[in-house]
Parts: structure tokens; C-alpha cells; sequence
């Protein structure tokens, strides 16, 4: 399986020759969901999904296939069986491989503020994102993509998250918003410089990959 991060919140997993691409955003280069045989969209916010961008996808590759939320598969209304619902405790098959979904909310920003629908999905047991939510699936996670910088987040909870899920590796994502300094600063926190995790922590810049076999 090889993880490719692509810009703020997106990540690119091939294997076996299959593609699933979550969370292409606004923020993400086009070239993240060319060939892909599946685009997984945790929740609606701009920065993880735009409806132009899957439609142009899916108008792209006929046989494009889209798992997301209710409220997301609402937006992409007339396309089809090509959109697929789904909610915490499903699972499904992407190319061989194991698909299951974990969470329910969007973590809370400000009280005053609506939460909106957010789900996870953990791909073969090995690699789990998120969306913008701290949830903690129950299978064991082996590659853990942490949200590194939002609205709704600070560092300390991140540090105890890493330690609840007990991965064997966390990779930073959601990092649009961070300078250098920024980014450094959190690697800082979860690697050596910080309290402990538990886990290695781990920046790729855009475009950069790695194969998660090797951890």
C-alpha cells in the first residue's frame, strides 16, 4: 500500500492496482483524482470537498465510484448509483480493499456554531483518516493521519489523540493553513521536543509518498 499526500487534507492510496483518493478539496492539486477508481469524502467543508471538483472527476471517468455522507451525497444529487452513502459502521470494498467507517461529527468549533455529519474511514486496518474529527476507531490503526491545524483543534489534544489510538506511526495532514514555522512547531511538540506519544510523528510535504509496508 503507498500513501501519496497531496495539498492540506488529501491523501492518495494505491495498491494492487486500485486508487481510492480522500478528501480532494479545494486545496488540492487536480492531478490527485486523475485515475482514481474511488473518491472518499469525509464531510462537506470546502477544504475536503468540492462539487464541481467530484462531478468534473466523475465526468471524467464514467466508472468512478464516491462514498461519502448523507449530506455530501445530497449535494451530488443525479449522479447515480456512483454516490454511495454511508455511516459509522459500515464497511465496504474498494479493489480488494477493506473500506470501514467510523465517527458521526464534525468536531466542535464553537458552541455557537452547527456541527455538520463527519465520518472516518480506515483502509485494510493499516491507515485511518480522520476528516476533522478526533475519533478513535476500534480496530487497531497502523498508519494514523492526524489534523494538524484547524478551528477547532490545539496541539495537546492532538498529543493525547496519538496516544488513545496507539498507532505505529502518525502522518501530519491538514496543514494548508501552517508557515514553516507552524509545522515546526508541531513536529516539535509530537516528536522529542514534546511530552511523548507513543507513536513517531511524520511531515510530507505535497506530492511527497511512502510505503506504509515499510513501517
Amino acid at each position: 500500500m503507498r500513501l501519496t499526500k497531496f495539498g492540506h487534507a488529501c491523501v492518495r492510496i494505491e495498491q494492487d492496482g486500485s486508487t481510492l483518493v480522500i478528501d480532494p478539496g479545494a486545496f488540492t492539486e487536480p492531478e490527485a483524482v486523475q485515475g482514481a477508481d474511488a473518491l472518499l469524502i469525509t464531510h462537506e467543508h470546502f477544504d475536503h470537498f468540492t462539487e464541481d471538483q467530484v462531478r468534473a472527476a466523475l465526468a471524467a471517468n464514467p466508472g468512478l465510484q464516491i462514498w461519502t455522507n448523507r449530506a455530501v451525497a445530497d449535494q451530488l444529487a443525479g449522479l447515480g448509483a456512483a454516490v454511495h452513502a454511508v455511516g459509522a459502521g459500515d464497511a465496504f470494498d474498494v479493489g480488494g480493499i477493506d473500506v470501514s467507517v467510523h465517527g458521526e461529527w464534525h468536531a466542535v468549533i464553537h458552541p455557537d456554531l452547527p456541527r455538520v455529519g463527519n465520518i472516518g474511514f480506515l483502509l485494510g486496518g493499516r491507515v485511518f483518516h480522520p476528516g476533522d474529527a478526533l475519533t478513535v476507531p476500534e480496530q487497531p490503526v497502523q498508519t494514523l493521519l492526524l489534523p494538524m491545524a484547524g478551528p477547532w483543534n490545539k496541539i495537546g489534544e492532538l498529543i493525547d489523540y496519538v496516544r488513545e489510538v496507539r498507532p505505529a506511526q502518525a502522518l501530519g495532514i491538514h496543514d494548508g493553513v501552517l508557515n514553516d514555522i507552524g509545522r515546526g512547531i508541531g513536529e516539535r511538540m509530537l516528536g522529542e521536543g514534546g511530552p511523548g506519544t507513543g507513536a513517531p510523528y511524520r511531515y510530507l510535504p505535497s506530492g511527497a509518498g511512502l510505503e506504509l509496508d515499510a513501517v
